[in-house]
């Protein structure tokens, strides 16, 4: 508190008023006398001093008290202050924290110096350091009344903060594992809620560092099933998603409620030999189905990275988890309404005249599709997702000259690039993403289409082949579009042909575009006439006549003559018309029609 008197009265008696004043408001009191801009007199009430402020006009005077001057500074109050934070900076008890080692992780606080420190990077602040302090540290008491205690709950166990990471401003929440296993409860899922609410007014990426056994059963009551409780977490996820970039990478066991937060976000990073997640424990599922399964095989980086198509990437460690992080962040805007950033060019790691050279002339013959990408984009620049998810499409963020885009390739080394129902979704997903934040969009086309058969009946090829469609269809970011070779059936569809408003359908020369290929439309047109020739080779000669008829029709040289695509190129010059017309078409403006949102998805 600051009081001014009138001027003339003496120094004793502003220290009277300062020491009567603090007395009764129980804070520090500043006296000022007259105009003065420097206190008189100030009573600290954490010392219970008086104090006169020497500016050469009291030489000779002596304080109140009869001791000597004291200088403003951190006082008891603060060390105690600092002491408590230290403590709960300490986290867990130690015994949890010996454990981490032997389970190959680093102790939260550790884990954030990791991602934090250095050139770019700092954990600006932090918010909630002091939740649920009162339920485990008796204030007083000393700083290591509870230090070995199991009922420790340092920040209720969850970190929420401010952080740059490589340049950008991001929302950062990271569970401690050594709080009661990393679980939530109701003061750190208040801290979740608030974090995720600010990202929404910051437009800024949001990191969750999860490692959390799901909510904490014995402290159900005020944060389960409340309107501001952990069910709120997946509303926010919902709200964010689209708008900033969620990013979640997970380091130990996430369990039912806590398994959300991956799902829901944007990317998921597993660890391996530390990560996995399900929606219940061993335990539960042997309870409920009687299926004895450990949580490796129930939720590890291989399940989710494989089988379900959860993991977008798979690190060996926490320092490659960070790195493939700091790789992904570079393609994506802050939010929504941003554009992806630019960074300096570089020519791709292997020439584009050998293009030509890797793409069989033959419909059926097999090559790797990355071998094409790798003679498109700037070296060292290509990042896929989901690598061993739907494999038979690729899907990837790259740059060409400088530029991030998003690649989603057929890959013929995989069932000849047919697309199956778990590609279809992989796509799918990777195109709506990729839209939200406004990633150009490149697809290399060499499929027969979807695939048949009563199995990918089965497994749904109609509804996810329909989500790829939409998809595509919905997109509004500027897309290019190649046939790199066959692009037979609806497989031109959901690759982005004529019909679904790329900006450019480039054709290479052995490109092909039909219903259906070669082999497949002689069998439906022509198979009871060819059944008819009784004579072996006279059968032959026919097929092989009506085959090659048939790729003439169908051959990209037709297609460029009747303008169904807009330009055939020579392999060798493909980049280079990609970055002309990524960069032409930046600013390109789309609008889809009026509505609430499409039923789709």
């Amino acid at each position: 508190m600051r009081v001014r008197i009138a001027a003339g009265a003496a120094d004793e008696e502003a220290a009277a008023i300062a020491a009567a004043l603090a007395d009764h408001v129980g804070e520090t009191v500043e006296v000022f006398v007259g105009e003065e801009t420097k206190p008189t007199a100030v009573h600290d009430t954490s010392s219970g001093r008086d104090r006169r402020i020497d500016d050469g006009s009291n030489a000779g005077a002596e304080p109140v008290d009869g001791g000597a001057d004291t200088e403003l500074g951190p006082t008891d109050r603060e060390r105690r202050l600092e002491e408590e934070i230290d403590d709960i900076h300490a986290g867990g008890p130690e015994k949890y924290k010996d454990q981490l080692s032997d389970e190959g992780k680093l102790f939260v606080r550790d884990r954030l110096e990791l991602w934090f420190s250095g050139s770019d990077n700092a954990l600006r602040f932090e918010d909630g350091t002091f939740a649920a302090f009162d339920d485990w540290h008796p204030r007083g008491a000393g700083t290591d009344s509870a230090a070995d205690d199991g009922d420790r709950l340092p920040a209720d166990g969850l970190i929420t903060a401010a952080a740059t990471f490589e340049g950008r401003d991001v929302h950062v929440m990271a569970n401690d594992y050594t709080v009661k296993r990393g679980s939530m409860a109701a003061k750190g899922v208040e801290k979740f809620l608030r974090m995720q609410q600010r990202a929404l007014k910051t437009g800024k990426p949001v990191f969750y560092l999860m490692d959390s056994s799901g909510g904490r059963i014995d402290q159900q009551t005020g944060f389960f099933a409340n309107r501001e409780g952990i069910g709120k977490y997946y509303y926010n996820h919902s709200m964010l998603s689209g708008r900033v970039p969620q990013i979640c990478v997970l380091y130990g066991p996430c369990i039912a409620g806590a398994a959300y937060t991956p799902v829901f976000a944007d990317f998921t990073v597993m660890v391996e030999g530390m990560s996995a997640m399900a929606i219940a424990s061993p335990r539960m599922v042997q309870m409920v189905t009687g299926e004895e399964i450990d949580l490796r095989e129930l939720g590890g980086p291989q399940v989710h990275a494989r089988e379900s198509g959860s993991a977008d990437l798979v690190a060996s460690d926490e320092e490659h988890a960070r790195e493939l992080v700091a790789q992904l962040i570079t393609y994506l805007p802050d939010n929504a309404d941003e554009t992806p950033p630019r960074s300096d060019s570089k020519p791709p790691a292997n020439p584009p005249a050998e293009i030509d050279g890797i793409v069989p002339a033959e419909p059926n013959r097999g090559y790797d599709m990355l071998d094409v990408v790798s003679r498109l984009v700037d070296e060292g620049s290509l990042l896929e997702l989901r690598p061993d998810y739907g494999t038979e499409i690729v899907t990837a963020y790259a740059r060409i000259d400088g530029r991030p885009i998003g690649i989603v390739a057929n890959q013929p080394t995989q069932r000849a690039g047919a697309i199956f129902p778990d590609a279809a979704e992989k796509a799918a997903e990777f195109i709506w993403k990729s839209d939200a934040f406004n990633v150009p969009l490149l697809y290399l086309c060499d499929t027969p289409g979807f695939m048949a058969g009563s199995q990918v009946e089965k497994d749904g090829i109609l509804e996810q082949g329909k989500k790829m469609i939409y998809a595509t269809s919905s997109a509004t970011v500027p897309k290019q579009t190649v046939v790199v070779r066959k692009a037979y059936g609806a497989g031109i569809y959901a690759m982005g042909g004529p019909a679904y408003d790329p900006e450019s359908v480039i054709g290479l020369p052995a490109g092909e575009i039909a219903i259906m290929g070669p082999e497949a439309a002689i069998n439906a047109v022509y198979a009871r006439k060819l059944g008819a020739i009784d004579d072996p080779e006279e059968r032959e000669r026919m097929e092989r006549e009506l085959r090659e008829e048939y790729r003439e029709d169908i051959d990209v040289h037709r297609m460029a003559s009747e303008v169904v695509i807009d330009e055939l190129v020579p392999p060798s010059s493909l980049r280079d018309e990609l970055a002309a017309r990524f960069e032409f078409y930046a600013d390109i403006e789309k609008s889809l029609p009026a509505k609430k949102h499409g039923t789709i998805l």
